[in-house]
């Protein structure tokens, strides 16, 4: 009897049960499988549409959710290690001139911050690996891997841009440093501005006084001209010593 109704508990279990099982473990496979955005267009990931280029490497772009992926894209390097995928991270790699683009994206600044102390150190545990160029850019850990010319490199990482806006669930560990260099930068401009200002205050002066003193000068030379002659020696001859004297008249002199 006790063997009979174990026997019909396990046949329950398995009818009840295990398709349950089963639908939860396929519904957590779509999760892990499933990108945190989509396009509504075509329903491409958003972030394939990030890629350098996208028109012309999209069609060979490798869309990436998990470390085994990754692998395979990319081959085994020990700055993987680095990067975890729980909690919804996602990556996209593609070929390019300048070496093989992967970019790495977070779904908090936290998240991407803390990726990047750790990518930071593996690197700098294997400094003999000298073809992994690497940047943080927003929520975004980008790199360039198998690539010979760094400034080629450093060219396709400037082309990656962030467009979505970063919000920090809690303090912003930044937000001093960007208000410094909101001082310091309105400060410069301050000062630059104020410098322009007086030098030119001091051109327009200088340029207006030599303006003015030239009108002064001939508006006083003309009066000068008009005004009669004038002579302190009462009519009487003098030596003309400042030119105001008439030269005496031939006629006037007395013959020998």
């Amino acid at each position: 009897m006790r063997k009979f109704r174990f026997l019909a508990a396990l046949a329950l279990f398995c009818v009840y049960f295990l398709p349950t099982l089963s639908v939860f473990s396929q519904n957590n496979k779509a999760l892990q499988n499933k990108s945190q955005e989509y396009s509504e267009d075509d329903g491409i990931p958003v972030l394939t549409k990030h890629l350098p280029d996208y028109e012309n490497v999209g069609n060979r772009a490798t869309y990436i959710l998990n470390a085994d992926d990754l692998r395979n894209a990319l081959g085994s390097r020990p700055v993987f290690e680095a990067i975890d995928f729980t909690g919804g991270t996602e990556a996209v790699t593609a070929q390019y001139p300048q070496g093989k683009l992967l970019i790495v994206e977070y779904t908090t600044p936290q998240m991407s911050v803390d990726a990047d102390n750790k990518i930071r150190q593996k690197l700098a545990e294997n400094p003999q690996n000298q073809t992994v160029y690497y940047r943080r850019i927003g929520n975004y850990n980008t790199f360039v891997f198998d690539g010979n010319d760094e400034a080629a490199a450093n060219a396709l990482l400037e082309q990656v841009k962030y467009e979505k806006e970063v919000r920090w669930l809690g303090e912003d560990p930044f937000a001093l440093k960007r208000a410094e260099r909101n001082f310091v930068l309105q400060t410069s401009d301050l000062f630059m501005n104020t410098s322009l200002a007086i030098a030119s205050g001091l051109g327009f002066a200088f340029f207006a006084g030599i303006v003015v003193g030239f009108v002064v000068f001939f508006i006083r030379n003309q009066k000068r001209a008009r005004m009669e002659t004038f002579t302190d020696a009462g009519g009487m001859t003098r030596l003309n010593l400042d030119g105001f004297t008439p030269e005496i008249l031939p006629n006037r002199l007395l013959e020998k």
